[in-house]
């Protein structure tokens, strides 16, 4: 579940958690907030908005700090939605920070990726030009008793059509579903879209192919963080290589690149 701030992400989720349940699935939520970029600290909030859950053994939510993590997840997230996979939850709903031009990362990391809008939040240019057309697998327009419901959703169609021509290939059309999460609207036609997206993964193979891509994203993810942390060891102390290294490009002596190869190289010395 994903979208800019302030489109109702979390109460799309509560609501989401308990249609599953009255469907007897047992659910995960992962809910992520940001981190403040000045103490790295983070409010954790969306528990507040989902305690009616929390006598039900059939519901687990872990709030995850994004902790500067880019892409709209922490760097934990996919792990932790593995762990929930194996504990056998029948679905895992991940609430992203807010989804903007660049953070996406939702997309290697989820099954279905839910692309929460709403009126009034910003017109159909931007919202092509955040990139969500392209992550969309379902659109949910929240908060569609407001005026614009109708214009929004005409001319999301409009943009998809521009896209790619509608089942002339066998791929997936993203249906847009309208919801209002605070009265529990739309709701159940949400969880037949989601059901319907999953029988489409099976039936064409998909599935495979995300699993794969998840799985490169996770080695990759997991391999730049061991780099970072060999970094932080070497950046350690008062008189650094990273110190003097920018000092010279600082006073021009070598140029960036060369600066960065000269890092790259200790880096490379120190691995164990």
């Amino acid at each position: 579940m994903t979208g800019s701030p302030g489109v109702g992400k979390s109460t799309l989720t509560n609501v989401l958690a308990a249609e599953f349940r009255r469907r007897d699935r047992t659910v995960g939520v992962l809910a992520v907030d940001p981190s403040s970029p000045f103490s790295g600290g983070a409010l954790l909030g969306d528990r507040v908005r989902m305690q009616g859950h929390h006598a039900d053994e059939g519901v687990y939510i872990r709030s995850m700090a994004s902790r500067g993590h880019l892409g709209g997840l922490s760097f934990a997230t996919p792990q932790a939605a593995l762990v929930l996979d194996a504990a056998g939850f029948d679905d895992v709903i991940i609430e992203t920070v807010g989804v903007g031009q660049s953070e996406v990362e939702v997309t290697s990391t989820a099954d279905h990726v839910l692309v929460a809008i709403a009126p009034g939040m910003g017109d159909s240019i931007q919202a092509a030009k955040a990139g969500i057309l392209e992550v969309a697998d379902i659109f949910v327009i929240n908060k569609a008793d407001h005026g614009g419901a109708g214009k929004l959703e005409s001319e999301l169609r409009g943009m998809l059509e521009m896209g790619h021509a509608a089942g002339t290939d066998g791929s997936w059309w993203p249906p847009i579903v309208r919801t209002v999460a605070v009265r529990e609207e739309g709701i159940p036609e949400l969880v037949e879209a989601v059901d319907k997206h999953a029988e489409h993964l099976r039936d064409s193979g998909e599935d495979r192919k995300r699993r794969k891509a998840r799985a490169l994203h996770a080695v990759r993810e997991i391999a730049l963080e061991r780099i970072r942390a060999r970094f932080a060891d070497l950046d350690a102390g008062d008189d650094t290589l990273l110190d003097t290294l920018s000092a010279r490009v600082a006073d021009r002596e070598i140029d960036p690149y060369a600066a960065a190869d000269d890092l790259l190289e200790a880096l490379d010395t120190t691995r164990p």
